[in-house]
């Protein structure tokens, strides 16, 4: 049985366009599609085979009204979801969505002390099994927080999750550091530039070959704002925008094709819950990978 307790373990797209980005996604991706919506809320489950990776629901009109667009999110599993919440409060982060029962569990939607958003999931009822491991395509392979304060970060997560640096070692602060959870290396912290105004989450789902993911990218109606660029393990990534606006991001190896590097593109992103909202831009250009090995 895959220990996902403190990880990532599912991983919802808010759009507005479930249709849209469900074909999107699986042409992109190679996920499967499966309807499981309700008489009350429209919801897709993604899937990599037999595993559950995700799920899109549709943004609240009242998300939009304020000013929000479509993003991804990833729920940590903890045990007891109230508890996290209460520690997120204590700890100086914010409480978006309290502990609340709903479609995939009891979840709830915080964010951190640079307001990066994230959510908790009950692990006992999250749906997600990590056997496979971080490196398989069609899953999740990596997650990588851009904040102000790296130090800070850490701090807050450690207490938090129990979560650490992998590449402590390594002595003084590298503008990258590895991220630990239990004996797994599952992403990366790094001091956000300039043109990234805000701290975020990002998600990289894992692709066969680069090129031709990001082929199927623009293809299906998205945008690559970054890459491919290479990173240490001869391993390529990109970072792209869906054709609703919802950023994230692709890696794996390259092919024989060759690819001609994006330009440099802004996206734009925004997020409300309630009375709380944010919003920014990057404007990214072509450049080397920072991930180190």
């Amino acid at each position: 049985m895959a220990d996902n307790h403190r990880r990532f373990v599912w991983h919802e797209l808010m759009t507005t366009d479930i249709v849209g980005a469900s074909a999107f996604y699986t042409k992109v991706i190679g996920w499967r599609a499966r309807d499981t919506s309700t008489s009350n809320l429209p919801y897709t489950v993604l899937t990599s085979g037999d595993v559950e990776i995700g799920g899109l629901i549709g943004l609240p009109e009242e998300a939009t009204k304020n000013g929000a667009m479509p993003r991804w999110m990833g729920y940590v599993g903890v045990k007891d979801v109230a508890e996290a919440t209460d520690q997120i409060r204590r700890l100086g982060g914010t409480i978006y969505v309290p502990p609340t029962e709903t479609n995939i569990g009891r979840i709830s939607v915080v964010a951190d002390l640079e307001m990066a958003t994230l959510g908790l999931i009950d692990e006992t009822q999250s749906r997600q099994n990590d056997s496979c491991g971080l490196s398989q395509p069609g899953h999740v392979g990596w997650c990588e927080l851009l904040v102000a304060d790296p130090d800070k970060a850490f701090a807050f997560y450690d207490k938090l999750f129990g979560w650490r640096r992998a590449n402590a070692e390594a002595g003084a602060m590298d503008s990258y550091q590895l991220l630990s959870a239990g004996n797994q290396t599952i992403g990366g912290i790094f001091a956000k530039r300039e043109r990234e105004p805000a701290s975020f989450w990002l998600y990289y789902f894992n692709v066969d070959d680069i090129d031709a993911a990001t082929h199927r990218v623009k293809e299906a109606g998205g945008r690559i704002f970054e890459g491919p660029v290479e990173v240490p393990g001869d391993t390529w990534v990109a970072r792209c925008v869906d054709p609703q606006g919802a950023t994230f991001a692709i890696q794996g190896k390259r092919g024989g094709a060759g690819y001609a590097q994006a330009p440099a593109a802004e996206i734009r992103w925004s997020a409300a819950w309630g009375d709380i909202s944010s919003q920014g831009k990057i404007t990214a250009k072509p450049g080397k990978g920072r991930r180190p090995s």
